[in-house]
């Protein structure tokens, strides 16, 4: 609970999900933009082309 009080998280607020564009660069992924914005996220995936991939990222919520 403490750690919780210290980043300002409410214990009834739900987690927040983060988007993560990346782009394929053989052998790997890179990432290039980390955001919590939908729209966002599409719009550059759209911008940067070929061998992209958006992935949702949502924590699972403190169980207690």
């Amino acid at each position: 609970m403490r750690r919780l009080e210290c980043q300002g998280v409410a214990m009834s607020e739900q987690p927040e999900t983060t988007y993560v564009v990346s782009v394929y660069e053989a052998p790997n992924w890179r990432t290039v933009l980390t955001t919590n914005d939908k729209a966002k996220a599409l719009a550059w995936a759209r911008e940067i082309g070929d061998n992209v991939r958006v992935e949702e990222i949502t924590p699972k919520p403190i169980k207690r």
